[in-house]
């Protein structure tokens, strides 16, 4: 007897395969749960080995509630494609925690209460046209104790640095006291006296970092760093003992971080300057870690300077006089600042004055990471010829030979280091770093003075800063990277998830090169055109029209007609400039529409060949 007709076996055979499907769908969210697999040419959804490592240092849950107006964003399609990339990487931070870290996302809709906790966490909402809706796009990180931590606003243009972000978030949320900042100073830069016995209340910068860390500064020649301070930084060091480089040298391999702000001639120090003696400005103002950078392999002449044609800024010596660009004062755009480092990667300028540069010698085993440098229009010059061109700063161009290399101003440095100081010894003395070493130097203490970057005013007694320069936010990057731990440190910034297409570009490129030259040759002869039919025209000193005459007038005629065929040709060579990007656009949509039914075609006609040949081969 038949158990089944022919009729229903296919039926048979299709609840079974379904059964089967649901149960290897079930199996799957058993045996491979968490598992994750990153085909992505960037390794887009693959967190960082030092995120990793962070996460797995998290002793106490940490609660993380994204805001998103989902429904707000309904025909803001690329913002929703961020926002989904945005969710991806906290669900994979979340899953990657081992459950100490959870993911709540709320959708803030209008005069909800869930709107009302976004207002009262200080989430940042952007109104979206005449429709009234808000858009939120905050993250909130909460942990036990009560402590918050909040992102204000996930802005698309910052998403290299989401990753980081987030890691500082959940990394703050885990520390119970503020980092310790320990300055050393050749420079005013803390709180003083002026002559009448009046408090200053000290430099822009140090007025912020005291606000945001402990710090404390270190008077004199210290000759140890205590084992609790995060970062050591040192502004214009000079003529420090050797028993106070051999305590920097030993905090660095401890595996303290160091910041350091040298100078070949930091006008900001006016600490030699006597009113009534001239020549007091001849003496040197310049500092420098001689000691430690020969012994470490950095490279730094402090008698030597950056000068820079193209990043130039605009000074004016004389108060009567036109301004004029000055070739040793410098504000370094976003294409002079490292875009992959946290420190530079958001700074739109960087003013710099007087400015060294950095090098690495071979023999050196660390590795050098520029974050701010010059542009290939830049040469060195002597302290003294800069010095001499201060009341008129034209004088610098003499002799002034672009070397086309660009030149280091501030640079990261990392790896093992041995100690400077080889022959001292006892218990506490390390010969060598015990991890990687972090150091950040720049060439130059200008950077930190006011007048290079913001400007103070005073508004009913509170003090009012406005910035004009990045200034601030590059000693405070500098300063919040190396204070925390080295798992946050290594976190790398994320490549953008826009994919450029390379082959588009080039080809634009080509067609450039091809076609720049003869559409910039027709547009100068269509201005020459234009500039004579101008002239034939023009009306008499009485402001009426002139009468032309009858070779005039065919002269008109004739440019003209002129004007037209030149219009003509330049719009056919402006078209053939993107000829070749349409025609690659044509290409890619027909492999679009046709490949894939060409494929499935293909597959369907294998599958067909190879049944009908075990058919035959069954009934032989």
């Amino acid at each position: 007897m038949k158990i089944l007709s022919r009729r229903s076996a296919p039926l048979f055979a299709l609840a079974l395969l379904a059964l089967g499907f649901v149960a290897l769908v079930a199996l799957n969210s058993v045996l491979l749960r968490g598992a994750r697999l990153d085909l992505t040419d960037k390794g887009l959804y693959t967190l960082s080995e030092g995120t990793r490592h962070l996460l797995g240092r998290v002793d106490e849950p940490v609660r993380l509630k994204l805001y998103y107006s989902e429904h707000a964003t309904r025909d803001l399609q690329q913002f929703r494609v961020f926002a989904t990339r945005v969710r991806e990487l906290l669900e994979e931070v979340a899953a990657r925690s081992d459950g100490q870290v959870t993911l709540e996302v709320i959708d803030p809709e209008p005069f909800s209460e869930a709107e009302d906790q976004a207002e009262a966490h200080g989430l940042q909402s952007i109104p979206l046209g005449t429709s009234g809706d808000k858009l939120y796009f905050g993250l909130v990180g909460l942990n036990s104790t009560d402590g918050e931590t909040v992102m204000p606003f996930i802005q698309p243009d910052k998403e290299a640095f989401l990753e980081y972000d987030v890691a500082k978030l959940i990394s703050t949320l885990s520390i119970d006291t503020q980092p310790v900042v320990a300055i050393i100073s050749g420079l005013p830069t803390g709180p003083t006296l002026d002559p009448a016995g009046r408090s200053r209340p000290g430099w822009v910068f140090d007025r912020q970092l005291s606000e945001l860390f402990e710090l404390r500064r270190l008077q004199d020649n210290p000759t140890a760093i205590a084992d609790d301070v995060d970062l050591l930084m040192l502004v214009h060091p000079r003529q420090l003992s050797a028993d106070t480089l051999y305590a920097i040298d030993q905090f660095v391999m401890r595996g303290g971080r160091l910041l350091a702000f040298v100078d070949p001639d930091s006008e900001a120090d006016e600490s030699a300057i006597d009113p009534l003696d001239p020549l007091s400005v001849a003496i040197p103002r310049s500092s420098d870690l001689p000691a430690l950078f020969k012994a470490w392999g950095i490279q730094y002449d402090p008698t030597r300077l950056v000068l820079d044609d193209k990043h130039a800024l605009q000074v004016q010596p004389d108060p009567n006089g036109l301004p004029v660009r000055h070739l040793a004062v410098l504000g370094l755009g976003k294409d002079a600042l490292n875009q992959d480092d946290v420190v530079t990667g958001e700074l739109q300028t960087l003013n710099v004055s007087s400015a060294g540069a950095l090098g690495l010698s071979r023999e050196s085993g660390l590795a050098m990471e520029a974050l701010a440098q010059s542009s290939g229009a830049s040469a060195l010059a002597d302290v003294a010829t800069v010095r001499d061109a201060a009341a008129d700063p034209e004088q610098l161009r003499k002799g002034f030979r672009p070397g086309g290399q660009p030149h280091v101003i501030a640079a990261r440095f990392t790896g093992p280091l041995r100690s400077a100081f080889p022959d001292r010894a006892g218990d506490k003395h390390v010969a060598e770093s015990r991890e990687p070493v972090n150091l950040v130097i720049v060439a130059d203490t200008d950077v930190l003075a006011d007048r290079m970057w913001v400007q103070v005013n005073d508004f009913l007694g509170q003090p009012v800063y406005n910035a004009f320069a990045s200034n601030g936010d590059f000693v405070y990057n500098a300063v919040d990277n190396l204070v925390g731990n080295a798992d946050l440190i290594a976190v790398r910034t994320r490549a953008s998830a826009a994919r450029p297409f390379e082959r588009v570009t080039a080809l634009r490129r080509s067609a450039e090169q091809r076609y720049r030259s003869s559409e910039q040759r027709l547009q100068r002869q269509l201005d020459e055109l234009e500039q004579k039919l101008a002239a034939l025209q023009q009306p008499g000193a009485d402001g009426q029209a002139q009468p032309l005459s009858g070779p005039q007038q065919a002269e008109i005629l004739r440019f003209q007609d002129e004007k037209l065929r030149m219009r003509k040709e330049l719009r056919e060579v402006q078209h053939r400039l993107n000829a070749d990007i349409e025609a690659l656009g044509d290409r890619l949509k027909l492999v679009n529409i046709l490949g894939m039914p060409a494929l499935v075609v293909l597959v369907a006609l294998g599958l067909a060949w190879r049944r009908r040949a075990r058919r035959r081969a069954t009934e032989a």
